[in-house]
């Protein structure tokens, strides 16, 4: 698992280890982390020329110091002042002292083997400012290695709201910043080393489950298991005009660990030529028989409002996705005040932005991938219900405030139909007994190992491609 923590956490924690140590001891751990970092990135460290954007503060101080070992070892190392004045003076010196010296050359950037973006660091928000920001468009011949987080990038929420210097590597301190972890800054970000510091810090706010976490979900039938006994899940989905939808969505459901699928919808003479096994019912989710969790509303089209209602008068979990949260964001949370079992949302970014409209918060899709953790810890909370928000970052957000978040995908995964096959995935592994969290979670996981796995090197994949990949996936984390 990894944990990120919030900047008001980190800097409380940081204070508490300060008054404990030594002056200075707190930021020469870092910069020795940091300096192994970057050490090990470079063919060798004699001879190669390392320069330090430095700005004002202890992220200019961590990367100055890590700087001052890199050149005890011969680097030929620089410092680029972008404010002189406030420059981490004792850094400084100790660069200096180890035959560092100070520049103002800006083309170093591109003749650098190394570049240090010790701009700005966790305390930075908004874009960079005007002297920084040129490096941004810059060609740069070696990799640039973020400190802490890279300079544009807000630490707590991955927002990126201008030039923003993107990183090769970034190095972290203490935990991880949930601006790296979620998309766009997580872009930015590269490769994320954590540097443990001996922070001592409160339950991480952001989570993100690595293969192992996720293996420990999946459900695994014992001796005596049976279909019933692992769990049948329902799906309304599909309709005379969206057949498909309800093919895939079926399709995502029997690759997810239930003992059986239940559908019901317009699509069953399609349901059943395609999946033999599926059992199938004309009489909506009221009376189509016993299940443990209901899909309802890919494709749904015009029926998607009964389904939904139906489903929801049940006593089991329920998942909405597309046509079932046009509907949900049209009535209000209020539909869902009462129930006795969970509900999860699985919108989509234009999705998001109507349900955010049914509670009076008016934005649109680019605002919300562009704030996605905003977005989804929003909707779980005006809602009472998980949401599992996708997108090049999946985000987990459920009532209580937990959120996760996965980037196990691939750009190949935007294809019609992946989202339909995500929703019987994550539906399925609801009926064998897992939270919402932990079903949104994995499916999340799967899914995107699964794209991974049909995309191979690199090349175009249908939603069928996924399904079909889901075997594979599961095998790969549980081998």
């Amino acid at each position: 698992m990894r944990y990120a923590h919030h900047v008001d956490q980190v800097r409380t924690a940081e204070a508490a280890l300060m008054a404990a140590l030594p002056e200075g001891a707190l930021m020469q751990r870092a910069a020795a982390g940091l300096a192994a970092t970057c050490a090990g990135l470079l063919p060798r460290v004699y001879g190669s020329r390392v320069l330090v954007l430095a700005g004002s503060g202890d992220n200019g101080g961590d990367a100055l110091y890590a700087a001052a070992r890199l050149a005890r070892r011969g680097a030929h190392a620089e410092a680029l002042l972008l404010d002189p004045a406030k420059a981490h003076a004792e850094g400084l010196a100790a660069l200096r002292a180890a035959g560092g010296r100070v520049t103002d050359d800006a083309g170093a950037f591109g003749r650098a083997d190394l570049v240090l973006d010790g701009i700005v660091g966790i305390g930075g928000r908004g874009p960079l400012r005007p002297a920084a920001a040129p490096f941004a468009a810059m060609a740069r011949r070696g990799p640039v290695v973020a400190v802490d987080v890279p300079s544009g990038v807000d630490p707590d929420t991955g927002e990126v709201t201008g030039p923003a210097l993107r990183a090769d590597v970034t190095v972290c301190f203490g935990t991880h910043k949930p601006g790296l972890l979620v998309d766009p800054g997580a872009g930015y970000a590269g490769v994320v080393h954590l540097v443990k510091i001996g922070l001592d810090l409160p339950p991480a706010p952001v989570e993100a489950l690595q293969g192992a976490d996720v293996a420990a979900l999946l459900p695994v039938p014992g001796t005596e298991s049976d279909k019933y006994r692992r769990g049948v899940v329902g799906v309304a989905a599909g309709s005379t005009r969206y057949p498909g939808a309800a093919l895939l969505a079926v399709a995502g459901a029997l690759r997810g660990g239930a003992g059986a699928v239940r559908y019901t919808g317009h699509a069953a003479e399609e349901v059943v030529r395609r999946h033999p096994e599926t059992l199938i019912s004309d009489a909506g989710p009221a009376r189509a028989g016993r299940v443990q969790a209901w899909v309802v509303g890919p494709g749904g089209g015009d029926g998607a409002e009964h389904a939904l209602r139906e489903a929801l008068d049940t006593e089991v979990p329920v998942l909405a996705d597309a046509d079932a949260l046009t509907e949900l964001a049209r009535l209000g949370p209020d539909l869902l005040a009462g129930r006795p079992a969970p509900t999860l949302l699985t919108p989509h970014a234009g999705e998001a932005a109507r349900l955010l409209a049914g509670v009076g918060e008016h934005t649109d899709a680019e605002t919300v991938a562009a704030r996605r953790l905003w977005a989804a810890r929003l909707i779980a909370a005006r809602y009472g219900a998980t949401v599992l928000l996708k997108g090049s970052t999946t985000v987990v957000a459920d009532p209580e405030g937990t959120v996760r978040v996965n980037a196990t995908g691939t750009g190949w995964l935007g294809t019609a139909g992946s989202g339909d096959v995500l929703s019987g995935l994550a539906g399925s592994l609801l009926a064998t007994g897992l939270t919402p969290l932990d079903a949104a979670s994995a499916a999340a996981h799967l899914h995107g190992l699964a794209g991974r796995h049909a995309a191979g090197p690199g090349a175009p994949i249908t939603a069928l491609d996924i399904a079909d990949a889901l075997r594979p996936a599961w095998q790969s984390l549980t081998g």
